[in-house]
């Protein structure tokens, strides 16, 4: 299965002559399909996805809208997710290309990278909490969960969670970054895609702007890890724990969403700025931080390697030569 690659193909590729005429050159490159007809085509696949789902969903009553449940989270992530692999799964027949080559290649799902996510997603919520308590802003408060229910919900909102880091990340650096960075390049894709991803949670109830601003950023740091790794499998696992440490362990705010049934009555006190106020505590100055160490263990765990070789598959956008 080709895997992403972060560095450029030494060996020059043969060039490729585009198909003769003015429509031909309207809609093709030498590449294949324009990277801007490619994501109009991926964005009406997934909206021909999504619609039934959200609709069957929304009919048998598996969904409201407004409900803050595990269960509700987990139902609404699934159609999103669906409906944006799905939709890629699509792309990949029409550009004969392997589906993997997106970010999500089927032999490293929940591998060694997802736990290394995991693992990291854990340090740094509880870095990031663990300054503002020392500062002040956060109380544990007692117990809500014991027993069965706190494995119970536990376990629901870990599955939850889970769903939001795949989707979430498959939809901001998955398909949409891998044709962006065919038009644009990586970096300047990523950009736009984390201002985008930051202008998104703008829409939650309780979010703010330096929320947003911290949101963006970890989406430049989670395409820092696409591009060291060569795909999102750190980037899901890592998402998922964090907000299942901010909503779950330390009971707290996350995006501005208070959501039911966490570990205990947790509660942040002082300045917004300290502690992220409604926001949570990813709408403190102290996840500024965190993120910018977070970027430094990437750095360190996964140097940049220069490949000797042409890659099968490269984040530049080169289509694949055939050997």
């Amino acid at each position: 299965m080709p895997e992403f690659s972060s560095e450029p193909s030494s060996t020059p590729t043969i060039p490729v002559r585009p198909p003769e005429g003015l429509a031909n050159n309207i809609f093709f490159s030498r590449g294949g399909l324009r990277s801007g007809w490619s994501l109009s085509l991926y964005i009406a696949f997934g909206l021909l996805i999504w619609f039934p789902l959200a609709t069957i969903v929304s009919l048998v009553g598996g969904f409201r809208e407004g409900s803050y449940s595990p269960q509700s989270v987990a139902l609404g992530e699934l159609v999103s997710f669906a409906a944006a692999y799905g939709a890629a799964l699509f792309m990949a027949r029409l550009e004969r290309l392997p589906a993997g080559i997106y970010g999500l290649p089927v032999p490293g799902a929940f591998g060694k990278s997802f736990w290394l996510g995991i693992f990291l997603g854990l340090c740094e919520v509880s870095l990031l909490v663990g300054l503002i308590a020392a500062f002040g802003g956060y109380s544990f408060g007692p117990l809500v969960l014991r027993g069965e229910g706190l494995i119970g919900w536990g376990l629901l909102w870990a599955v939850a969670f889970l769903l939001v880091g795949l989707s979430e990340e498959f939809m901001f650096r998955g398909y949409v970054q891998y044709t962006l960075t065919r038009g644009i390049g990586f970096w300047p894709a990523a950009v736009c895609l984390s201002l985008v991803f930051g202008a998104f949670h703008l829409l939650n109830p309780g979010e703010g702007i330096v929320g947003a601003l911290n949101v963006a950023v970890t989406g430049m740091v989670f395409a820092f890890a696409l591009r060291r790794t060569g795909n999102l499998w750190l980037a899901v696992g890592w998402h998922a724990c964090f907000d299942f440490g901010e909503t779950f362990l330390f009971s707290v705010p996350d995006s501005g969403f208070v959501f039911d049934h966490h570990l205990s009555n947790a509660v942040l006190h002082g300045p917004a700025w300290r502690t992220g106020g409604t926001v949570g505590p990813e709408g403190s100055v102290f996840g500024f931080l965190t993120m910018g160490i977070s970027a430094l263990m990437i750095h360190f765990l996964f140097p940049a390697k220069k490949r000797a070789d042409p890659p099968t598959a490269t984040l530049s956008g080169r289509v694949p030569t055939q050997k």
